[in-house]
């Protein structure tokens, strides 16, 4: 299997580059967010809902299939699966609805959970299938706090998780900060990356681990 990389630019988005090169940008935000984020190429580019901090598609450089909506797709060597779920706990009526979305690539199936605000029901989990890396907000106020991504964590049973969507310095609104998620490493390995980039391939995931990546270093 080849290998892939992942890079956290900060909040929810993600740049991620399959083994034959085809790049994936993931929820890119506005500067209003704090984070100061380069334009990037990408071929593809995948929106979970329609706010500030997650629809800034003037990051997206080259002309990318846009996704934002549920449904199956396929773009090159990907394919994806959409998936709707809730941006709160009341069935969208505070803050609308999101867009889970699943990657499948070089041998390993990536979800990026969005701006998920519930643990979603075991119908919508069993949809999301075999997970191997996980993306999933933690810092609460407008989504899942730690807890509850432990109970999804747990639920679905990813090798990989990483953290996303909380409190950094760079971030100029309140969310809770990564050390508030107690529950979801605790118990877990995990490894605190001097990086914004992971490598990952299929054959090397480990399993039921945290990695922390720093999306203020290359």
């Amino acid at each position: 299997m080849g290998e892939m990389t992942i890079q956290w630019l900060g909040h929810s988005c993600f740049l991620m580059t399959t083994d034959k090169g085809t790049r994936i940008l993931c929820d890119p935000c506005d500067a209003a967010t704090g984070y100061e984020i380069a334009p990037q190429e990408c071929d593809i580019l995948t929106i979970s809902h329609d706010h500030h901090d997650h629809n800034y598609a003037a990051l997206a450089l080259g002309n990318p299939v846009r996704i934002d909506k549920s449904g199956e797709y396929r773009a090159g060597d990907v394919r994806i699966s959409g998936i709707s779920t809730y941006h709160d706990h009341d069935g969208g009526k505070k803050r609308g609805n999101n867009i889970v979305f699943v990657f499948e690539f070089d041998g390993m199936r990536i979800a990026h959970m969005g701006d998920i605000g519930e643990v979603p029901d075991e119908a919508t989990m069993a949809r999301m299938g075999r997970i191997d890396v996980m993306l999933i907000p933690v810092g609460g106020v407008y989504t899942i706090d730690g807890e509850e991504a432990e109970t999804i964590v747990e639920a679905i049973k990813p090798k990989v998780v990483i953290p996303m969507h909380y409190k950094t310095p760079a971030l100029k609104f309140e969310l809770n900060e990564l050390g508030e998620c107690i529950k979801l490493i605790k118990d877990r390995p995990v490894h605190y990356m001097r990086s914004s980039t992971a490598h990952l391939s299929a054959d090397t995931l480990g399993s039921d681990r945290v990695i922390v990546l720093d999306c203020s270093k290359e």
